[in-house]
């Protein structure tokens, strides 16, 4: 198996350094049957536990993809894998991808998406002519033993009409208790949007039992502007970050990422602001010193990157990037139908991160190895 691309290696006394790589999971007999893992998120459960989930199947779009589990004993060197996480669906024409975290008391609670494919299991997930989304919708799966048994499924009641939603992060708990599902609205498959492109979080006040509620997060005045793979973090000081990746529709054009800073728990949000970085699925970890490392595929070269970033009040500032794996070849094309072409030719994304028991942070993500789609791992050191 040939070893990741390495973009190049920092100086020894440099803030941010790769210390190690591996892997998750890879199709282990991809001679006999084709499987692919996408979408991983990482939770550390203490005492160097660590676990993963991510969604295999038979290709990016597949009708079946389900969500799996690995685990590690050993801080994330090396992994155990456990098997498909049981949501009750069978066979069915439906694809699964969960988002993973652990809650304060210990709880570990997986976010479901569940895309209903029973009508349109020859085709996408996405209308390649309204870039309207299959009917999907959100599910809560439990566990009290760190991920050893779950829950039943329970389905999420939206408090807005989307009518499609995306999944961009795993649920997360605020110090003041409540929970937020950060998601964007999606068009349905023939293209209505009736509350528009918007950034939004669910809250729930009963620890996800219910979610009456939702913060209004990004917005663009005219409608133009969709702002995907949003991520809500909670920072040192009580203000809540919100990132996303935008694009302007009406233009046709990806825009730098954007930020927004709220000081009153969401309510209200300053206008969102460039962070200068050009990428896709951009991935905030709040690191203990109040920094940030963001994890993103970068549109701009090749490759997923790190960056280590610090927040000076409300302006966002980039310090030292590190070039992690890869290299990409997608190409962009013209209209609605060229962007779901690039969706479909991505080759790696969907970064995630924990921090371990050292103050060292584990890195996830998505890549084709070897023409497989595997769960690459890479342990960083961040120095003060």
């Amino acid at each position: 198996m040939s070893s990741p691309v390495i973009e190049s290696q920092p100086l020894a006394n440099s803030a941010l350094s790769i210390i190690d790589s591996g892997l998750i999971y890879r199709n282990p007999k991809p001679h006999l049957r084709s499987v692919h893992a996408y979408f991983p998120s990482l939770v550390n459960l203490g005492h160097n536990e660590l676990l993963a989930t991510y969604a295999c199947g038979e290709a990016f779009e597949a009708v079946h993809l389900r969500p799996h589990v690995s685990r590690s004993r050993d801080g994330g060197r090396t992994w155990q894998y456990e098997g498909q996480l049981p949501t009750g669906i069978g066979e069915q024409a439906v694809s699964e991808i969960g988002r993973v975290n652990v809650m304060p008391d210990g709880e570990v609670v997986l976010l479901l998406c569940r895309w209903d494919r029973r009508h349109r299991e020859d085709e996408g997930l996405v209308n390649t002519q309204t870039m309207g989304l299959v009917p999907n919708h959100f599910l809560i799966v439990r566990s009290r033993d760190k991920g050893r048994t779950w829950s039943n499924p329970r389905a999420i009641e939206s408090p807005l009409n989307g009518p499609g939603f995306e999944l961009c992060a795993p649920i997360t708990p605020l110090r003041d208790g409540r929970w937020l599902l950060p998601t964007s609205t999606w068009r349905g498959w023939d293209g209505q949007l009736p509350n528009g492109n918007r950034m939004i979080a669910f809250v729930s006040t009963d620890r996800g039992q219910t979610w009456p509620t939702y913060l209004d997060v990004m917005h663009h005045p005219q409608d133009e502007v969709i702002y995907w793979e949003s991520k809500v973090n909670e920072l040192s000081d009580g203000r809540l970050l919100a990132t996303a990746w935008s694009y302007h529709e009406k233009a046709d054009r990806h825009l730098p990422n954007h930020y927004t800073l709220s000081s009153d728990g969401g309510q209200t949000w300053m206008p969102p602001r460039s962070t200068q970085l050009s990428g896709q699925t951009l991935t905030p970890l709040v690191l203990p010193d109040g920094r940030l490392l963001c994890a993103y595929r970068r549109m701009d070269q090749p490759g997923m990157w790190a960056q280590l970033v610090s927040l000076d009040g409300e302006r966002w500032q980039n310090e030292q990037e590190l070039p992690l794996w890869g290299s990409l070849s997608a190409a962009r094309r013209e209209g609605a139908s060229g962007l779901v072409q690039e969706f479909q030719s991505l080759r790696c994304g969907a970064p995630c991160m924990t921090l371990l028991d050292d103050g060292s942070v584990l890195l996830a993500f998505w890549g084709y190895e070897e023409c497989i789609s595997v769960i690459r791992w890479f342990h960083l050191r961040v120095n003060s």
